[in-house]
């Protein structure tokens, strides 16, 4: 035996495959461990995320039973109870169109299916030609998946059970037509939501992934660190979850906030001042991302990084910071606003110090950015550019000496 391979006498250091053998099992149990809490945690997030909903769909299902069942006297609603869950089961901000889509659905399917066992009698390929229809019309008249789905069920229901169930076209558009008035009801009046509360639970996401990027670009700046640029890069690109999250959120608060007497007086204030920023808030994302992807270009191509430049992103992130806290209380986002300008002038300062192709290129995403922040906080796209110019100040290249 060689003497290096030989184990060092009275307990020297161990082996690098002994040591593994004794640190990797309890890194692994640790890993687990936490991949273990964070999907608890993430599964409690999701229950409290959607405990609402799932008490509404429980009541709504239970109210319409009992309306179709004990006033209308409709011997088995069944399908009263499912409207009212399908109803309920879209997306916030989509529900007063899905119930509308799914009585026209429910028309489409009765009609057809009346009309044709009327000329073709029921069978297997009448079953077939019935739905092909069914959903032809449908896709024609409306085009929604939703009205297709229940045009084409509806139209089934019709050609197998019409043969030995009397008088089934009545009480399945009724059905319908309960449930999703009962869900309605149940989302306007018996429980409904805190429009603000829905903002609010969707903004933060997307806010918070857009300062952590911004903020990990102001470092990359400051320390010419390339691979934390693209780090930031890469995942600021992955922001379509939290944008389409944001998108519904507005359109169930503006839902929340027009069928609910509780909410109407949100209309005139935080509801009726964030309704429509889901649009600016997603061009400030695809403008950071131009932003970020040129501070990558600038690191790798060695430009010149003035000071005031990572400092002017620093401030744009801390606009994301503030308008998120002034969402979730509610207040008119001055302070944003103010931020916001403070980041244009610090991108002022950094373009009149000097910077390159790409700096320059930087320089004009944070002046778009912040301008697209602006208009998130409810002002017009032309106050916003016109706030952004005065505090940008002069324009003039790099370098070049002041006119006199």
């Amino acid at each position: 035996m060689v003497a290096a391979d030989r184990p060092a006498a009275g307990g020297g250091t161990p082996s690098r495959d002994d040591t593994s053998a004794r640190v990797g099992p309890s890194a692994t149990v640790v890993r687990l461990r936490d991949r273990s809490v964070e999907a608890l945690r993430d599964r409690s997030r999701r229950v409290r995320a959607i405990g609402g909903l799932a008490v509404q769909a429980g009541l709504a299902a239970a109210l319409s039973w009992l309306v179709a069942h004990q006033l209308l006297q409709i011997s088995q609603p069944v399908f009263a109870p499912i409207s009212a869950v399908s109803t309920l089961a879209a997306s916030v901000g989509q529900r007063l169109r899905r119930t509308v889509e799914l009585i026209i659905g429910v028309a489409v399917g009765v009609l057809i299916g009346d009309l044709l066992i009327l000329v073709i009698g029921t069978g297997w390929w009448q079953l077939g030609l019935m739905v092909v229809l069914a959903i032809m019309v449908a896709l024609f008249l409306v085009g929604s998946a939703a009205v297709v789905i229940q045009a084409g069920a509806t139209a089934v229901l019709i050609a197998t059970l019409s043969p030995s169930v009397r008088d089934l076209e009545f009480p399945r558009f009724v059905d319908a037509l309960i449930g999703g008035a009962v869900a309605l009801l149940v989302t306007a009046v018996l429980l409904p939501l805190n429009p603000l509360r829905v903002l609010n639970r969707a903004a933060r996401p997307a806010l918070d992934l857009l300062a952590a990027q911004l903020d990990a670009t102001v470092h990359a700046l400051r320390e010419g660190d390339v691979a934390r640029a693209r780090a930031a890069l890469i995942e600021l690109r992955r922001n379509s979850d939290e944008v389409n999250a944001l998108i519904e959120a507005t359109k169930g608060a503006r839902e929340a906030s027009t069928l609910s007497p509780v909410n109407w007086h949100h209309r005139h204030g935080p509801v009726g001042r964030y309704a429509h920023v889901a649009e600016p808030i997603d061009r400030s994302m695809r403008n950071s991302g131009t932003l970020i992807r040129r501070a990558v270009t600038l690191l790798e191509d060695r430009e010149q990084v003035p000071e005031s430049m990572p400092r002017a992103v620093a401030e744009l992130a801390e606009t994301v910071r503030l308008l998120k806290r002034q969402f979730a209380a509610g207040e008119e986002p001055l302070r944003a606003r103010e931020q916001a300008l403070r980041a244009v002038c610090a991108a002022g300062d950094a373009y009149r110090e000097g910077v390159g192709f790409s700096g320059a290129v930087v320089i004009a995403q944070v002046r778009t950015t912040a301008s697209d922040l602006m208009v998130g906080t409810g002002l017009t796209q032309e106050t916003a550019n016109r706030l952004v110019r005065r505090a940008f100040g002069e324009l003039r290249p790099p370098g070049a000496a002041r006119l006199r």
